[in-house]
């Protein structure tokens, strides 16, 4: 199993990073979803994620938007997943992710591949999340 530690991680990079690895049928485990950075402009980042919360698309009042970090991530690389809601290769692929919040006392003192990247300007997760 590999285990990523997502501190200071770029979303996008992170999420590619993690679909490959899982089509090779690696077992992933992406600690510190939180502190994940998503790059771009603060405030359109906050009013796309505002507008899928607020749509409304049937009687359930539209699209469940969670508001969890590790959702947030998880959900990034199921659509960098073929077929991941339905059958297939990438629904066994997300499968084999497992995202959390902070280090479980499981893998603390394990080896973690980092993602460190230098941040220009963006968001974090966890700013989302609230």
């Amino acid at each position: 199993m590999k285990i990523i530690d997502g501190k200071n991680a770029i979303l996008g990079r992170l999420a590619s990073f993690a679909a490959k690895e899982s089509l090779k049928g690696e077992e992933l485990a992406i600690v510190n979803c939180e502190q994940v950075w998503i790059t771009g402009n603060r405030k359109n980042i906050m009013e796309n994620f505002e507008a899928k919360r607020k749509r409304v698309g049937s009687t359930q009042k539209g699209p469940k938007i969670s508001r969890t970090n590790e959702k947030i991530v998880k959900m990034t690389i199921r659509g960098m997943l073929p077929n991941a809601r339905r059958m297939g290769r990438g629904r066994d692929a997300i499968k084999r992710i497992k995202c959390y919040t902070g280090i479980p006392k499981e893998f603390e003192g394990k080896k973690m591949i980092p993602m460190e990247r230098n941040i220009v300007k963006g968001i974090k997760v966890k700013e989302i999340t609230k």
